[in-house]
């Protein structure tokens, strides 16, 4: 099986908002297919929990299921209000087995 991960966090400012993209490696088993592939459902896998976080501020908290496509990509956009220049945003990745997968990325034009 491939290594889940968080691949790419790209976050710049326009306008006073951070619009950020997340590409994120992970297999994303569904319950259906893990029977299928390997006779029982318990090995399923996949994202079920992604959070960011810029210093002590959460940006982002979502809660996922195993109908999240197989390597993710996703946006997302928050205010700039409260970050200054070398803040990063952070963003982690919890799985169904319980792996965790984290990953900073630098918010490009903060002042």
């Amino acid at each position: 099986m491939a290594k889940a991960k968080v691949k790419a966090v790209k976050a710049k400012i326009k306008n006073g908002v951070v619009k950020c993209k997340i590409a994120i490696s992970h297999p994303m088993m569904t319950y259906n297919q893990a029977k299928k592939k390997t006779g029982s459902a318990d090995n399923a896998l996949f994202i079920t929990h992604i959070t960011g976080t810029v210093g002590d501020k959460e940006v982002i908290d979502i809660s996922t299921s195993q109908f999240f496509s197989k390597n993710p990509i996703f946006k997302f956009e928050f205010k700039a209000d409260e970050f200054k220049k070398g803040d990063k945003l952070l963003i982690e990745a919890v799985d169904n087995k319980g792996g965790k997968y984290s990953k900073k990325g630098k918010i490009k034009g903060l002042k």
